[in-house]
């Protein structure tokens, strides 16, 4: 249950990241909301999950998912560009976060 919610927190990490763009600076008053909650439902689920896993890894794996998240949909929303080199560095994070889990 902890890597489900930890897995959930990493997605609305995902979701606040890609919110600070759509807040225009904190000036438009929903995606600012939606951002916020997002980043407090965040670290509730992240709280909730180092109960039961390692803090180093818990951290280390939220920040991931929400490093890879945020890159593959500012690629995908935001034209970002595409390259060999950030393709790689995605895919070593993604390598860390699978020895991660599979270590804990």
């Amino acid at each position: 249950m902890s890597w489900i919610l930890l897995t959930l927190a990493g997605l609305f990490e995902i979701g606040w990241a890609i919110g600070l763009k759509y807040t225009a600076g904190f000036t438009k008053p929903l995606p600012t909301a939606l951002t916020a909650a997002a980043m407090v439902i965040s670290v509730v689920l992240l709280g909730m999950a180092v109960k039961n896993l390692p803090m180093g890894t818990a951290y280390a794996v939220w920040t991931g998912i929400g490093t890879v998240g945020t890159v593959i949909l500012g690629i995908i929303l935001f034209a970002e560009p595409v390259t060999a080199m950030r393709l790689g560095c995605i895919a070593l994070i993604v390598t860390g976060i699978m020895g991660l889990k599979f270590a804990a």
